[in-house]
């Protein structure tokens, strides 16, 4: 499938796509048309990634842009890795120009889990 041109950009998690993918889905089944082997992949691996609901997803990135040092980025990447640990949160944020206190770090850690 070639893409024509874009229609719109914006930011999803990966709990938003695995729902807009179900919905492709139950479409093409619907209509009896028969899905990609890209479309096939996609679901599987937007299921198997996915840790949280789409709602749940939405509301973690909100409340992690609301903090200090968070950028929009990270703030998807963490939503969509949903890191449990400092090790994994620090690997996240390893790009960055500067790193987080351990205070900040459990902070970011705690809303994670309350979203989980």
């Amino acid at each position: 499938m070639k893409v024509k041109a874009i229609i719109r950009e914006e930011r999803i998690t990966l709990p938003e796509l695995r729902d807009f993918l179900h919905k492709v889905e139950a479409e093409r089944i619907e209509a009896g048309k028969e899905m990609s082997y890209e479309l096939r992949k996609s679901i599987e691996h937007a299921n198997l990634l996915s840790r949280t609901s789409a709602e749940k997803s939405r509301l973690l990135v909100n409340e992690l842009q609301k903090l200090e040092k968070m950028k929009p980025d990270i703030a998807y990447r963490i939503a969509n890795v949903m890191p449990r640990t400092r090790d994994e949160l620090r690997a996240i944020y390893a790009k960055e120009k500067y790193t987080l206190q351990p205070d900040e770090l459990d902070t970011i850690i705690e809303i994670v889990k309350a979203h989980l």
